[in-house]
């Protein structure tokens, strides 16, 4: 049972969706908006004084772009999620995003109520990537020196686990292990994997056919 209320920061400057967005999530008892900014200055500072949870971010800011910001913040608070919001889909964003660090990617065509969703999805530790997103990023990434020849049977399995969008958590309930052991089996993916994100991992393992996309 959740004993307290998931932190959001919103970083966006569009002032219509961020007001809509914090009507929304602040309807939610178990989400609380720790604040609304507009550039990425503000962003960093929020974050440093809130520390939110999660945090949804533009990714086009009137001081910067919002792929800095995220790396920034992640490096101060490596327990934040971040998920990118952009008015399109870039494959070239989304992997800068990944590489950033971000929990996910989501355009503004989703529905607030998807968006709402998107935040408790993200603080239980799932990634946030549309199949379609997902594919692409596969072609993206085809340049890259295949890793993860040498994955333990157990880190495998993990490895399946992520692709199906289960937690950190979940995945010791699936297979009966403790908390701490996941993640380290995840951080031992991400590394032999040449990864900087449980979601890069995920994209590299299926394009090295490793795992498959689920259906």
């Amino acid at each position: 049972m959740q004993e307290r209320q998931i932190r959001v920061l919103i970083v966006e400057d569009h002032r219509m969706f961020s007001q809509a967005l914090r009507g929304a999530l602040d309807e939610e008892d178990d989400l609380a908006v720790t604040a609304a900014v507009e550039t990425c200055a503000a962003a960093l500072q929020a974050a440093r004084d809130t520390t939110p949870d999660v945090v949804l971010m533009d990714y086009r800011l009137p001081d910067g772009d919002g792929v800095d910001t995220a790396r920034r913040i992640k490096a101060e608070l490596p327990a934040t999620r971040v998920v990118m919001l952009t008015a399109s889909s870039d494959d070239a964003v989304l992997r800068q995003a990944i590489q950033a660090g971000c929990s996910g990617y989501l355009t503004k065509d989703h529905t607030i109520d998807e968006l709402v969703l998107a935040v408790r999805a993200a603080f239980n530790g799932e990634a946030l990537i549309t199949p379609a997103l997902l594919s692409r990023l596969l072609d993206r990434l085809s340049d890259r020196t295949q890793p993860g020849s040498d994955l333990t049977t157990r880190e495998s399995e993990v490895l399946r686990l992520l692709a199906q969008g289960l937690s950190n958590q979940a995945i010791a309930l699936n297979l009966g292990i403790r908390l701490a052991t996941v993640r380290n089996h995840v951080q031992s993916v991400i590394e032999k994997l040449h990864a900087h994100s449980k979601l890069e991992a995920v994209a590299t393992a299926m394009r090295l056919g490793l795992i498959q996309l689920p259906s």
